[in-house]
């Protein structure tokens, strides 16, 4: 353990030895919060950043048009052989919906979140193609007894992130209201990580897999679409990312050239001096993956996040997957954000089901037609 074990009562000690604390470098990132190394100011890119050209994002051909039925027969030859699964990011805290996980909470017509993207991923693949949930410590139990009484539609498998502690900004231990070490999940930058250690991803390709979609549980309009499979094939690249429109509502991450290489830049990253409201796209964290790919060497940076709990500021470090397209080959791909074909309705608090019911009802309606 990177912490004094004295001051952690044993069931904080146990939840730290079962999802992966002694993976996290702790001490260090401690020691860096403390010397100051590990702030806002350095979370910051110290070079220039570039925004990239129009012509840098691929599209997809119009629907029904000859590339796009070329498009779709290669995806879905794909799937058909079981060379395609899907991730979904499940993990977090659960603290915005009630305390309950996200996952298994009502998002529209008394369907669950969880429930709309199984059916996705279950209609795409003939109920063939596994759906392996990335879980925290928060929601895994939750979601385990969910699962075990709604009769799936498609194989289900789990794996869990990381575990970490917060801090005060001075470096100390934070503890929450009720006097207890204060837990989190470190970001879903743990993705390939909490994949290799748990031997989903080895398993997944011994058993013929070659391509991975990765996809956030409350963007429900991420579903499994053969014609992206098809696409991330043919373009060849190790990773694709879909990136939409941007609005000056968006927050977090946006496609950059930064060293002659583009990547995804968090708005947190960016500059003190660069104008966020210039970005053209947004990182909407739905990804296809050549799944050898990820079992690759990844050494992604650790942040600094200060949040709110308990009325008094905390602070907590992740790591973000966006950063790896940085160590892989990139296939940008834009993709539409409106109209009941959207790829991109995230609903991250209780009050984005009540004002954008009517688009998640169209879009289901279209999904399932």
């Amino acid at each position: 353990m990177n912490i004094d074990e004295r001051i952690v009562d044993k069931h904080t000690l146990a939840l730290l030895r079962k999802y992966g604390f002694d993976s996290i470098p702790f001490s260090e990132l401690v020691r860096r919060l403390k010397t100051g190394s590990l702030s806002t100011e350095s979370n910051r890119l110290e070079g220039p950043l570039e925004l990239p050209r129009e012509e840098a994002y691929a599209r997809l051909p119009e629907a029904g048009s000859e590339p796009a039925r070329d498009l779709a027969a290669i995806g879905q030859a794909a799937i058909d052989a079981g060379q395609v699964g899907a991730i979904v990011l499940n993990g977090g805290m659960a603290t915005r919906f009630g305390g309950l996980a996200k996952g298994v909470t009502e998002a529209v017509a008394g369907r669950s979140f969880l429930d709309l993207k199984l059916h996705q991923v279950a209609r795409a693949g003939s109920g063939r193609v596994p759906v392996f949930l990335m879980n925290s410590f928060a929601t895994e139990e939750p979601t385990r007894n969910y699962l075990a009484g709604m009769g799936a539609p498609c194989p289900v498998g789990s794996f869990t992130q990381m575990i970490s502690l917060r801090c005060t900004a001075s470096g100390d231990l934070f503890f929450d209201r009720n006097g207890n070490p204060s837990l989190h999940a470190p970001g879903h930058g743990d993705l390939p990580f909490a994949l290799q250690r748990s031997g989903v991803l080895e398993d997944f390709i011994a058993r013929g897999g070659r391509w991975l979609t990765v996809s956030n549980v409350d963007n429900l309009g991420a579903s499994l679409d053969p014609r992206i499979i098809g696409l991330h094939i043919a373009e060849g690249a190790q990773m694709t990312v879909e990136i939409v429109r941007a609005t000056q509502n968006d927050v977090g991450g946006f496609p950059a050239v930064v060293d002659g290489k583009m990547i995804i830049v968090e708005a947190f990253r960016a500059p003190g001096s660069f104008d966020l409201s210039t970005i053209p796209v947004f990182n909407t964290n739905t990804f296809v993956f050549d799944a050898h790919a990820l079992l690759g060497t990844f050494d992604l940076d650790w942040f600094a996040a200060f949040k709110n709990v308990d009325g008094r500021e905390a602070v907590q470090f992740e790591r973000l997957v966006g950063q790896l397209t940085e160590f892989m080959t990139v296939t940008w791909l834009l993709v539409p954000r409106d109209g009941p074909h959207s790829r991109f309705i995230p609903i991250k608090v209780p009050a984005d089901l009540e004002y954008r019911e009517k688009e998640l009802r169209q879009m289901i309606s279209a999904q399932e037609a």
